[in-house]
């Protein structure tokens, strides 16, 4: 989560078709908070104001594994299974709206502390006219559930031929599944 940033905000609200789903930019504040901003007239924010529970959902890392590249030896590579190897977390939270001007700020300098620490980019204050047109979410995570999966159901073997077949490919979404496949193996 604190690498990768960028996810699914949904919000369900009360009586409605569908959910809300925004895909959007955050940082993990700290262990149990959630910090991102969004322009003040999303949809997002009446639901939240309907039910503040959230859900935050990131997919990473992913790559297709095509089922001939799970066959070895002398298995036929027509009745090997395709599979794709990810990871995905989500994040289910309670919603708080910030609104004042001093709370936005504060989530402002927080997301460019993290993601532009010494860019010299001027204070958000600057952009004081600006504020009233974003809104600022504060999600408290209450409980965190992931999946990694990265062949944990087959053995080194079977592991080791489609990190071979990885390399060989080599695009980049390939080299972090890889990388997750190779780190699995290890230990």
């Amino acid at each position: 989560m604190r690498g990768h940033g960028f996810g699914q905000l949904i919000a369900v609200g009360r009586d409605r078709e569908f959910p809300v789903v925004v895909p959007t930019q955050f940082i993990l504040d700290d262990s149990e908070t959630v910090l991102l901003h969004l322009a003040s007239v999303n949809p997002v924010f009446a639901a939240v104001r309907e039910n503040p529970a959230v859900l935050l959902s990131v997919v990473g890392d992913w790559s297709y594994i095509p089922g001939a590249w799970k066959a070895i030896g002398g298995e036929d590579p027509a009745h090997g299974i395709p599979t794709v190897y990810y990871a995905a977390v989500q994040l289910r939270c309670t919603a708080q709206a910030l609104e004042a001007p001093e709370e936005k700020l504060d989530v402002l300098r927080k997301q460019l502390q993290r993601l532009e620490p010494e860019s010299g980019i001027a204070d958000p204050s600057v952009h004081h006219h600006r504020l009233r047109e974003i809104r600022a979410l504060r999600l408290t995570i209450r409980d965190v559930t992931g999946k990694f999966k990265f062949g944990g159901n087959v053995d080194e073997a079977h592991r080791s031929a489609v990190a071979t077949h990885l390399s060989a490919r080599d695009e980049p979404r390939d080299t972090a599944a890889r990388e997750h496949l190779l780190r699995r193996s290890a230990g």
